[in-house]
Parts: C-alpha cells; sequence; structure tokens
C-alpha cells in the first residue's frame, strides 16, 4: 500500500512515543475514491505503559500528527488501546472501517487478534451508525453542492446495507456498487469525476440525487429489520481479556 501511495509510512511509525499496535490508511483511498491531491489519512492504535494510566494524569489516549511530506498533506491519528475497544463495543463503524482496512501501513500481533474479534462486536445497531453519518453528509452536500460529501453519503448508505445483509465491513465504494443491487448506476461516473479533483460542484440533478439518496435510506431500514445480525455484541469479555493481556505484557 505504502508503495502505491508513492511514500515510506514505517519511519512515522518508528516515530511515535509509544508502541503503535497498528496503522491503516483510511478516507478516500479506503473508499476508493481518492483525488490526485487527496491527504493520506492514517488511523491506528497506541498501547500506553500501565503506569500512565494509574496515576493522577490524564493519560493521552489520543494523539492526532498532521504533517506535509513531499507535497502531500498526512495525517495520523491513533488511540490507546482501551479507548480503541471500547469504541469498538459502542457500535461505532468507523473505528471497525480502520481496524478492517486492507490498506495496511503497520500490523502486530495485537492488530490480528483485534481483527479477528471483530466480528463478535457487530450488530444490527450498525446501522444507526451509518443513518446518522449519512444524514450529517447529505446536509453538508445541501449547503455547499460538492461531490465528496455526496459520495460520503452514498458510501455510507451502502456501507451500512451491506453489513447488515452480509455482516461484514465493506468501505470501498467501487466494490459496493457491485455488491448492492439498488446502487445507483451513475456512481461510477461521480467517482470518475472525483478523481479529478478533491473539491468542486458535483454536478448533478439534485432532485435525482434526493429521491435515490431516500430510497436508499429505506433500503437500510428494511436490511436492518431483516437483518441476521444481533442486537448486542457478544465479544466484551474476549475483548477485555485482549486489552489486559496486551497492557500487562506491555
Amino acid at each position: 500500500m505504502t508503495a502505491a501511495l508513492g511514500l515510506d509510512l514505517r519511519p512515522v511509525i518508528e516515530q511515535q512515543p509509544d508502541p503503535v499496535l497498528f496503522a491503516t490508511v483510511s478516507g478516500a483511498h479506503l473508499y476508493g475514491f481518492p483525488s490526485r491531491d487527496s491527504d493520506v489519512d492514517l488511523r491506528g492504535a497506541h498501547l500506553l505503559p500501565a503506569a500512565a494510566l494509574v496515576g493522577l494524569r490524564e493519560p493521552e489516549e489520543t494523539r492526532s500528527r498532521m504533517w506535509d511530506r513531499d507535497g502531500v498533506e498526512m495525517d495520523l491519528v491513533t488511540h490507546d488501546l482501551r479507548k480503541f475497544v471500547r469504541l469498538m463495543l459502542r457500535r461505532n463503524g468507523y473505528v471497525l472501517e480502520q481496524l478492517l482496512s486492507p490498506l495496511v501501513v503497520h500490523t502486530t500481533e495485537t492488530h490480528r487478534e483485534l481483527t479477528a474479534l471483530a466480528p463478535g462486536v457487530l450488530t444490527s445497531h450498525h446501522a444507526h451508525h451509518y443513518r446518522g453519518f449519512a444524514g450529517t453528509q447529505w446536509r453538508l452536500f445541501e449547503r455547499n453542492g460538492e461531490l465528496k460529501p455526496l459520495l460520503y453519503t452514498f458510501r455510507v448508505l451502502l456501507t451500512g446495507i451491506h453489513l447488515m445483509r452480509a455482516g461484514e465491513v465493506q468501505a470501498h465504494l467501487p466494490t459496493l456498487t457491485g455488491e448492492v443491487t439498488e446502487a445507483p448506476a451513475y456512481l461510477a461516473e461521480l467517482i470518475a469525476a472525483k478523481a479529478e479533483r478533491e473539491h468542486g460542484g458535483a454536478g448533478v440533478d439534485r432532485d435525482r440525487v434526493r429521491a435515490d439518496v431516500e430510497r436508499l435510506h429505506g433500503v437500510l431500514d428494511g436490511a436492518q429489520a431483516a437483518s441476521a445480525l444481533p442486537g448486542a455484541p457478544s465479544g466484551h469479555d474476549a475483548l477485555h481479556d485482549l486489552l489486559v493481556r496486551v497492557r500487562l505484557e506491555g
């Protein structure tokens, strides 16, 4: 993946103050519609020492760093393992997409164990995450008319539908257009247009896309109602045991 981006990101990982358990590429590169000038969004988890969690000082559970490298804007955000696991258990599709991203910059045995436990946190209620995310992006599109939030709207709705039906987290929009039969046929054209520019007007028939977005909200509702996913996560104890073991091992 790093070779595909023309960047060696390993030194960035090695410079972090605490061990990085994993780092993957998220954002437009993961979603399948990066532009020529898209930044690189790195997401992952780090491991604080046990001493940082038992004293009076508040631990730095989330770390964020932005910088420019060879003309490319880089953005690295990592959470301490405990916070990351808690987010996994809160029906947060965003962190699951980061964990399960196939665009891996750095991995460890803990990353592989977390990935193996991910199915145990999937629930039918993850539909709420994608429904809410889609609403936020659609409102942004209505304000600025840009292509990026419109693609995000379609992407998250299709991710939610596919998750409800297949029990699988899939964030790659070109793949989703083939997996979800209700996906509008014109999405391929919008993806191609996004490759040329990060920002700019969508140039679409707003009434048409509004109708399609509303239709996909209905599809997501139906997929959630019919989903075989459980109503509550089953992986709490296994994640707790993993967290305790990894923390004590340091």
